[in-house]
């Protein structure tokens, strides 16, 4: 494929998700049609059908998109707070909760399945990945260079634990997202240095 037709391709699914993601944050996932993103779009059905094939293949393009631009944030808040874990953990938890409760689309998904109505949430929670293994594998890489002086075991056990605390509190919230993080980057620096003492 020349690097034209990739760029445009590359253009094409941009467009197609960007369609989706209004029509997911107006009407939920649950009301998303094929004939709708086509007719947003602006493109013919066969060419949706061609470049996505299901509409599970769009759920799961637009969650990878959504993770992604999450994780580019949440890099830049850890990097803020390189020197400390705790404080580098909190931000990156808070942005995410904060995050959360601005971004029209996760707003939209979350309000409709605490009615039972939108299944787009187990991208998010039962389909382990793109969130959970994406945002593993990128968190473990960043402490592992970060924070060489936790042991392999205790960083494996922190990271996995901030993720899916952080998703825990994204789907059902229990305090506000300053005090969530406080408390989530507490708990990930006791696992990272047991028998330490934290802030």
């Amino acid at each position: 494929m020349t690097r034209f037709r990739e760029s445009v391709r590359s253009l094409l699914r941009e467009q197609v998700l960007d369609a989706a993601y209004r029509l997911v944050a107006a009407d939920g996932w649950g009301g998303l049609r094929m004939t709708a993103v086509a007719r947003t779009a602006g493109i013919s059905r066969q060419t949706l059908y061609n470049e996505f094939g299901s509409k599970e293949a769009i759920g799961n393009a637009l969650v990878q998109r959504e993770l992604e631009g999450f994780l580019v944030g949440i890099q830049r808040e850890l990097d803020t707070h390189r020197g400390d874990l705790e404080a580098a953990a909190a931000a990156g938890v808070g942005y995410t909760l904060q995050q959360t409760v601005d971004n029209p689309l996760v707003k939209s998904v979350l309000v409709a399945a605490r009615g039972g109505e939108d299944d787009l949430l187990a991208y998010l929670t039962t389909r382990p990945e793109p969130v959970f293994g994406t945002a593993m594998t990128m968190l473990d890489a960043y402490a592992s260079e970060a924070w060489p002086d936790v042991d392999e075991e205790s960083r494996g056990l922190a990271v996995e634990t901030v993720v899916r605390l952080t998703v825990s509190h994204i789907v059902q919230p229990v305090a506000s997202p300053e005090e969530s993080a406080r408390r989530i980057a507490a708990i990930t620096a006791r696992i990272a240095y047991p028998g330490a003492t934290t802030t």
